[in-house]
């Protein structure tokens, strides 16, 4: 057996909807289902690496889960349970029961104190023996590391964020070092992050927001020190490792954020660690609620609507209609097609009519088929701004959108307004 073992997941995005579907059952299956996980598998050390809620404000079946669950968590045998925030939460309600929940033994970092030792944390094992040092680094958001000022250009805001969030992260290994000679140099050392790592991986509608503006979206791995034996990253929804390092990991959303990650594997990283050194492996999460974009032709939807409907799927279904011919009745024909089967059409793209609306009006499309990018795009088209205009603006709308949400003006999601 190893001499501990850590679960590593994040993005929960407790609260959210898919176009208006509520999704409460599918997270409490998820939590079920994690509950055994960490039963079954003897975890130490819970780590949640961000976006625990899908807004700043969640509602109370949101917050009834995650009290829920973390109350649960220590009659699991799991001995500590970790939580960062994320650019969805916010840290002050995070914080808020953070001096309760530490008789549980879960330790909460909404945001940074400005005080490195704050966020490094000497867990102990049962008998009181320190067993683990976590640096406990929330979501760092541009007014935690950066002062603004007059006349600076994107490019000096960014510099100055990379700036920001590596001396963040050099303090805060400075300080778990130094607990580490105190301590034992065979104690390891886990860091947590929720951010854009250069090379992450994305895929379209699986909803994640870029934190930064421009370039520093893609924070690069070096930013983590070497002493960090195991950096648990949130923020980007398909599991994968940080340039092909074993070590330092996104673990991905446990449940599918939209259409677009449909198709992904959902798991959860097991970091076995013998003194200083960790071996990793994935847990599958099962599927809770299936998710299937149908594209083609009005052929190929509905033969494909049909196999579904005689396996007796229970599918929430996305139509993206290509086909040569317009179909001003798509809506319609989906929903006879779908009339007496358990499935249900969440959303509907019509391509086709989109091109005509395009060259002549936009009778076909609705907000559903548009995010917030798309409209400023279309606004910019639109006034007939020219084209080496269009990355500067771009830049600009969406630095002072991170702002507005940031504050804590998150936009429900209703078509895609997936963050």
């Amino acid at each position: 057996m190893p001499e501990m073992r850590i679960l590593h997941t994040s993005d929960w995005h407790l609260g959210r909807t898919l176009y208006g579907r509520k999704r409460y059952e599918e997270y409490e299956a998820f939590l079920e289902w994690l509950a055994q996980a960490i039963r079954d598998n003897g975890i130490d050390v819970l780590v949640v690496a961000g976006d625990v809620f899908d807004t700043t404000a969640p509602g109370n079946r949101a917050q009834e889960l995650y009290y829920r669950f973390l109350r649960r968590a220590g009659s699991l045998g799991c001995r500590h349970v970790v939580v960062v925030s994320g650019n969805h939460d916010s840290p002050s309600f995070l914080d808020a029961p953070k001096e309760l929940l530490k008789a549980l033994e879960v330790h909460v970092t909404g945001s940074p104190s400005g005080n490195p030792e704050d966020e490094v944390l000497v867990l102990r094992d049962g008998q009181g023996v320190p067993e683990l040092i976590v640096c406990a680094v929330p979501h760092l958001r541009d007014r935690d590391i950066r002062t603004a000022e007059a006349g600076e250009s994107i490019g000096d805001k960014e510099r100055k964020l990379l700036e920001g969030i590596r001396e963040h992260y050099a303090a805060v290994a400075a300080c778990a070092e130094e607990k580490r000679r105190e301590l034992g140099s065979a104690i390891p050392i886990l860091a947590t992050g929720h951010l854009f790592a250069a090379g992450g991986r994305t895929v379209e509608g699986d909803g994640v927001r870029e934190l930064y503006v421009g370039s520093l979206a893609h924070v690069d791995a070096a930013v983590f020190p070497s002493c960090f034996d195991y950096v648990a990253l949130g923020h980007l929804h398909v599991p994968q490792k940080v340039n092909g390092s074993e070590t330092v990991r996104y673990s991905g959303s446990p449940l599918p954020m939209g259409f677009g990650e449909a198709k992904q594997q959902k798991s959860v990283c097991v970091a076995d660690f013998r003194g200083k050194d960790a071996s990793v492996r994935l847990l599958t999460v099962p599927v809770f609620q299936q998710l299937e974009q149908i594209r083609g032709d009005w052929d190929l939807i509905s033969g494909r609507i049909f196999e579904l409907a005689y396996q007796g799927s229970q599918a929430w279904l996305e139509v993206v209609y290509d086909g040569d011919e317009i179909l001003g009745d798509l809506r319609e024909r989906l929903e006879e097609a779908v009339g007496n089967t358990s499935m249900e059409v969440l959303r509907v793209r019509n391509t086709r009519a989109v091109e005509r609306a395009l060259a002549q009006t936009m009778e076909e499309e609705t907000l559903d088929d548009l995010d917030e990018d798309d409209v400023f795009r279309r606004c910019l088209e639109a006034n007939r701004v020219p084209e080496d205009q269009h990355a500067e603006l771009f830049a600009a709308y969406r630095e002072a959108v991170l702002s507005l949400l940031e504050r804590g003006g998150q936009p429900e999601q209703g078509g895609r307004h997936e963050n």
